[in-house]
């Protein structure tokens, strides 16, 4: 029979294990090169002698062992040799160091045994730490990078328990000192930072900076701004603003500043500089967050130059770089309509439907026409002489729209004038004195429309506005009160608040009246928490009985008043709480989400989502205001509003009806002028939802989050949608609204709130979004009722996307960029590329979200950091011509 060759191979494997066990053994100490085996023994007999009676023998010896372990850390790859040839003694030499009476000889076996504790110490023991703080004084960064690194984090730990104890920290602050120079010398700036934070030690920072390492700290501390609590993110920002003024970079300095909110600062950055060409990039800096600093005389120049400087802050300047973007990309030929609705690529039932000449199709047309040619000075349907031909002439124009119709209708003409002061008056006039009421209420907003963004020496809004505030007609009065609110938002106008307030008070005055004068008293006076415009509105809500859908512009009003202050709005949301129960949560909810606005405060989030998951009556309008806070709070940057998509796509799934028709308006605000794919595809899925008012505003939100961009896919959903809606007049009206804005200013035109590489937050931007949002919670009583005009709040977050260089004499200067999509760098080693897949183009460009730009060639040098709006260039006097160039 033949042998069971299976079972006689493996009887014998069992005991050859321990066998294999012992060779490996033998192997590893074989393995130790000759080299090696020296090091070994020398550091045993190191170890030996250190423990020698003979002071001088253990000097020799820890002098010896420290030179050795110095040596080999140097570089920390793995772990250096003589730590692990002294692993097993590191017992004996912590026992010996007990032993030992106090002495120099003391403190150097201590700085020893702290490298060791580098790979030896228990888990939260803080051996390293412990043993450093008894050891010499000496420099820490010749132990080695890790080493450091490993202190820095064990100090962290050691701050957090000495502070809940109430222990002295005056030692651990002593190494901070020495450790803070070692990472900011080795580009660690993260590092250094990041120590100083967790020590609550931040305001030494600015006297370790230097030339070399000051850009990289700064990028990285204003990153940290966005993640840091309440409060703290005021102090890291104020310690950037610090350093940059000490190395005198005005342009970023001024843009904390304004990140900040502190006016002084601007005003002590502006005296600080003291080069003019400079100061006109400041000026438009200040121009584009809607800002002025007084240039009196503790701020010497020359009288020329303050009047150039003047008119750059006045923003005078911003309709003739966009009209000489637009002839550079060549769009000045006016568009009709019909250009934008394409009904010659849709099936044949949708044009039948599109040629019914509707009082609502035309309103509709007056405001595509409005949106597409915003700023051009010219269209086709308002502003083109009467005898010319094919076209319909202004006044037939006017009279085809009915009633509040022909307000919108007169109000576009200054939507189509927008920024050019001069140019626009003049054909706004007539209509100023006309006997129709609701064509004077439409010249009186597009006054305001006129003047939006634009400060004017002479003052004409205010001029031709307040004689009309206080007219019989409320159509009117609501055309003066909307077009003060659009041309001084943020200006904090002390004559419209005596003007309004009493509006606000008198309660023989409509609902509709007050609301809006409430509304623009929240712009003129937005994020000032001016106690006096608050008192106002508080009184008035509490004398009204708060029913109709306008008194949301109530609480709207007041929430502008303290846009993004956060905790400075508290006294006056105990207050709210009194109010008339049927206003009081809608009114909670809405000064809560607008007091933390681009905050991105989690904890604020968390508190809306909380009362989404209510389920309410039906009367209850407060969780529409919740979803809008969402996404008001998250949209501070890029994480926050991806966490905020996921968590609507939930209410989406679970919320009650009155939530599901706020989430597609708070996808619009999250991703504004930003087309993404996925809020793209929800948004297409939710316009054909079966509820009316959820596919009105995912269509509106369509036309938002493709604002100004032209996007192919959207403009194509859109033409789609108004083939499906052909027979369904509120819905198509909402389809064109949205295809009007997807085309704004021919492509244009943005209307995203955050500028400057989005560190900057436009405070009358997004109080112009927020209101139109407000309006569209309750679709059919404002934008599909007789106060469709509400439509125009949105010119004030309305800015051309370009980057125009100009020379320092302020004339255009073409030059070769290159435009790609923006990387974060922050705290990356070395000088990696800020944008990637870029396009060389010559300026002036457009910048679409997300899309940074740079000089191609180092012919000029740039005065601002961040090529956004206008830029000053400088001509580089170092640069040398090349011949590839």
């Amino acid at each position: 029979m033949a042998p069971d060759l299976k079972s006689d191979s493996s009887a014998p494997q069992p005991p050859a294990k321990p066998a294999k066990d012992a060779k490996k053994k033998k192997d590893e100490k074989e393995d130790l090169s000759e080299e090696d085996l020296a090091l070994k023994q020398q550091l045993e007999l190191y170890v030996e002698r250190a423990q020698d009676s003979d002071p001088g023998v253990q000097r020799l010896a820890l002098e010896s062992m420290r030179q050795e372990i110095r040596s080999a850390t140097s570089s920390m790859t793995s772990v250096p040799k003589p730590l692990k040839f002294l692993r097993p003694h590191y017992g004996t030499l912590k026992a010996f160091f007990q032993k030992m009476p106090e002495s120099e000889l003391k403190m150097y076996m201590a700085d020893i045994i702290s490298v060791l504790a580098l790979t030896m110490s228990e888990e939260g023991e803080r051996e390293s730490l412990q043993y450093r703080l008894l050891g010499s004084k000496g420099d820490l960064g010749s132990w080695g990078h890790e080493y450091v690194r490993n202190l820095a984090g064990e100090i962290g730990l050691e701050f957090q328990k000495r502070r809940s104890e109430e222990e002295y920290i005056s030692s651990l602050m002593d190494l901070v000192k020495q450790i803070v120079p070692f990472h900011l010398q080795h580009n660690a700036e993260p590092e250094a930072v990041d120590l100083l934070m967790e020590v609550e030690t931040l305001d030494i920072l600015p006297k370790f900076m230097e030339k070399a390492n000051f850009k990289r700290t700064c990028s990285y501390l204003l990153s940290c701004a966005s993640y840091v609590p309440e409060l703290e993110d005021i102090s890291v920002l104020d310690i950037a603003y610090q350093i940059y003024s000490k190395f005198e970079q005005h342009t970023d300095a001024l843009r904390v500043a304004l990140r900040l909110g502190n006016l002084q600062y601007a005003r002590a950055t502006f005296a600080a500089c003291k080069d003019l060409s400079e100061r006109k990039q400041l000026c438009y800096i200040l121009a584009r967050q809607s800002e002025t600093v007084e240039l009196d005389d503790e701020i010497p120049m020359g009288d020329e130059h303050r009047d150039v400087l003047q008119d750059i802050m006045n923003n005078t300047k911003l309709c003739e770089g966009y009209l000489t973007l637009a002839r550079d990309l060549d769009v000045m030929e006016p568009k009709v309509p019909e250009d934008i609705y394409k009904a010659h690529l849709i099936d044949g039932r949708a044009s039948a439907g599109a040629s019914v000449d509707s009082a609502r199709q035309n309103l509709a047309a007056t405001f595509v026409n409005a949106f597409v040619n915003a700023g051009f000075g010219q269209d086709h349907l308002m502003t083109s002489p009467a005898e010319s031909s094919g076209s319909t002439s202004t006044g037939n124009w006017l009279f085809k729209n009915k009633e509040h119709g022909k307000a919108s209708a007169t109000a576009s003409l200054g939507l189509i004038t927008l920024w050019d002061v001069d140019g626009g008056l003049p054909q706004i006039d007539k209509y100023l004195y006309s006997t129709d009421n609701h064509v004077v209420a439409g010249a009186l907003l597009a006054v305001g429309i006129i003047n939006c963004g634009i400060r004017n020496d002479c003052d004409p809004a205010y001029a031709l506005l307040y004689d009309s505030v206080t007219k019989d007609d409320p159509a009117v009065r609501i055309g003066a009160i909307m077009g003060l609110g659009l041309a001084y938002a943020g200006t904090q106008k002390e004559e419209v608040l005596e003007l309004l307030t009493p509006i606000i008070s008198d309660s023989r005055v409509g609902i509709d009246v007050a609301g809006f004068a409430a509304l623009s008293l929240g712009l003129v006076y937005v994020a000032s928490c001016h106690e006096d415009a608050a008192q106002a509105i508080l009184l008035a809500m509490m004398a009204r009985d708060n029913d109709d859908p306008l008194a949301r512009f109530l609480c709207l009003g007041l929430g502008l008043l303290y846009l993004g202050k956060q905790d400075a709005a508290e006294a006056t949301f105990e207050v709210v709480k009194t109010v008339n129960e049927k206003i009081s949560n809608y009114c909670q909810v809405t000064l809560e989400s607008c007091t933390y606005a681009g905050t991105g405060n989690v904890l604020k989030v968390q508190k809306f989502l909380s009362q989404c998951s209510d389920h309410l009556d039906k009367g209850e309008s407060h969780q529409g205001a919740a979803v809008l806070g969402i996404g008001l709070v998250a949209m501070a940057e890029e994480l926050g509003s991806d966490m905020a998509l996921r968590a609507l796509e939930h209410l989406l799934q679970y919320g009650e009806p009155n939530i599901r028709r706020a989430v597609p308006l708070a996808l619009g605000l999250l991703s504004i002028s930003n087309p993404k794919i996925n809020v793209m595809d929800t948004l297409s899925r939710l316009s054909h939802d079966t509820d009316s008012e959820v596919a009105m505003a995912a269509t509106i939100s369509l036309g938002l989050i493709g604002a100004g961009t032209n996007n192919a896919r959207i403009a194509g959903m859109l033409r789609s949608l108004s083939s499906y809606y052909y027979k369904d007049p509120s819905l198509l009206f909402c389809v064109r609204i949205a295809q009007g804005l997807v085309h704004m200013g021919k492509g244009l035109i943005t209307l995203n709130p955050y500028h400057s590489d989005r560190f900057l937050l436009s405070t009358p931007a997004i109080s112009g979004i927020i209101a139109v949002l407000h309006a569209c919670l309750d679709m059919k009583a404002i934008i599909l009722g007789k106060y469709h005009y509400v439509l125009y709040y949105l010119v004030l977050a309305m800015q051309p996307r370009m980057l125009m260089t100009v020379d320092e004499n302020l004339k255009p200067l073409p030059v070769p960029v290159r435009v790609g999509i923006a990387v974060d760098t922050v705290g990356q080693a070395g000088r990696p590329k800020s944008i990637t897949g870029f396009q060389t183009h010559t300026t002036p460009v457009l910048l679409a979200t997300g899309e940074r730009a740079e000089l191609a060639t180092e012919k000029y040098t740039p005065l601002s950091s961040v090529l956004e709006g206008f830029v000053v260039l400088r001509e580089n006097p170092d640069y040398v011509e090349d011949h590839l160039n």
